[in-house]
């Protein structure tokens, strides 16, 4: 069975998933008035119509399995885990449904009913996980592949051992191209003997991979046109690794699948909605954490001394190479960089202090940023901003470095939830990769993922230094 995604980044597993799982807590809503009220009649009589109110919890609480890391397509996670998340994410729905109710007091429902959505909605979505990866994931919705190519450039292929990458695709044959490199360990490697149309029919195949070493002169192009001509997808290796593995294999790209391939391109209603986003939830975020800030800034204050500085301004590349200051909590000592020399932050990097060890796990030093946002020098989502010394070595030494700086930097981003903190040049060239897949595919979905994901980050701590 085919899979597809919304811009590359939604795919149909999480998509049913996601379908399933919206629906549970609608259906709670309903499930519960009854238990309550003994029916759904004289439950509508007492808190009104439901359907609205379950749309909301829906939403509130399917937002919160995205926040807690649980539609990560490549993500492989055991099942103690996923309890956890889950019962997380049911609780904090819980207490922003508290929140919502406290202020809206008319659309709230009885105790008795907010904890029986709670208990019937934890239950079933553990029951719909514990199903849905044991039977339908992975054995339903992966694409038939055949490889054509066993050379150099097809080994990319190969290099996906992980089970979670590749819960996509099935490699059910190889074809040996001319001009090939050969390399060792291809899977069911099979000669070219006869036509492709036949072995891609024999192995049931849903799609062509073109991954050939020299397509010159050795591309079968009539072999291909007649497997599209049956229904079968013919597909660039570039394009599968992207739409695989969430990133754009910079080795591989050249100059024209750059200027050719979809995307890469920013129109003016997509500026527009993305600065509007950008003020409202900047703005949002500031009212809702200026407490937490200013309890941060007393820490600073109280461990560090009051004339220490509790904001630290560092110079960064924005968009198109322009630079500015971005602000973020102190969490180094002031004499971190005294020779003026930029270094990279490491583990257990001794200039840390011991607030800074704490909101830098927490990614809270990096509140300050809204205000960057609403001056318009950051997005909330895009490719972090790097330092000028940084910059210039990276983009010499890296191919198609500065493409990143096509979009406003963000306060998180894609390759932020894809990779660790990056401390060395070959970090930065990886971590470049997912920067590319997000300036190619941008968009509001592909940012609201992001941003609701990120949560997740902040939550467990991951990839902080």
């Amino acid at each position: 069975m085919p899979t597809w995604s919304i811009n590359r980044s939604v795919r149909t597993p999480l998509l049913l998933l996601g379908l399933i799982e919206f629906s549970v807590p609608f259906s709670a809503v309903y499930v519960a008035g009854i238990l309550v009220f003994g029916s759904l009649e004289n439950c509508e009589e007492v808190v009104g119509s439901l359907w609205l109110r379950a749309s909301a919890i829906s939403i509130v609480v399917f937002s919160s399995l995205i926040a807690v890391g649980l539609y990560h397509f490549h993500q492989r996670v055991k099942f103690r885990e996923v309890f956890v998340r889950v019962s997380v994410a049911v609780m904090a729905s819980s207490l922003v449904l508290a929140a919502i109710y406290f202020f809206f007091p008319a659309e709230s429902l009885p105790i008795r009913m907010v904890l029986a959505i709670s208990i019937l909605s934890l239950v079933v979505l553990l029951l719909v996980r514990f199903g849905f990866g044991r039977n339908v994931d992975e054995n339903i919705f992966r694409r038939r592949t055949l490889v054509f190519g066993a050379g150099t450039r097809a080994s990319a292929i190969s290099e996906l051992r992980r089970r979670a990458d590749r819960r996509g695709f099935k490699v059910v044959g190889q074809v040996g191209a001319p001009g090939d490199t050969p390399v060792a360990n291809h899977e069911n490697l099979a000669s070219h003997g006869g036509s492709l149309v036949e072995l891609a029919q024999e192995s049931d195949a849903e799609e062509i991979v073109i991954a050939m070493d020299d397509r010159r002169g050795n591309l079968p192009v009539r072999e291909l046109l007649d497997c599209k001509l049956r229904g079968i997808e013919v597909i660039e290796l570039i394009d599968f690794l992207e739409r695989e593995s969430g990133l754009i294999r910079i080795d591989l790209v050249n100059p024209g699948w750059l200027i050719f391939t979809p995307g890469f391109r920013v129109g003016q209603f997509r500026r527009a909605s993305e600065r509007a986003t950008d003020i409202l939830v900047s703005s949002l975020v500031f009212l809702l954490s200026l407490p937490l800030m200013l309890i941060i800034a007393a820490g600073i204050k109280l461990t560090e001394g009051v004339a220490a500085p509790v904001i630290y301004r560092q110079r960064r590349v924005g968009l198109h190479g322009d630079t500015f200051d971005m602000l973020k909590f102190r969490s180094m000592r002031v004499d971190a960089e005294e020779d003026g020399q930029a270094v990279w932050a490491e583990k257990d990097d001794d200039r840390i202090t011991h607030v800074g060890s704490v909101i830098r796990k927490f990614r809270l030093d990096e509140l300050p940023q809204v205000l960057n946002v609403l001056k318009g020098e950051m997005s909330l989502v895009g490719p972090r901003p790097e330092r000028p010394e940084f910059v210039a070595k990276l983009t010499e030494n890296i191919p198609y470095y500065a493409e990143r700086h096509t979009v406003k930097p963000g306060v998180t981003g894609w390759a932020q939830l894809r990779y660790a903190y990056g401390s060395t040049e070959g970090d930065a060239a990886k971590k470049l990769q997912y920067d590319l897949y997000y300036v190619k595919n941008q968009s509001f979905m592909l940012d609201l993922m992001i941003l609701l994901q990120t949560v997740e980050v902040v939550l467990w701590g991951k990839g902080a230094r």
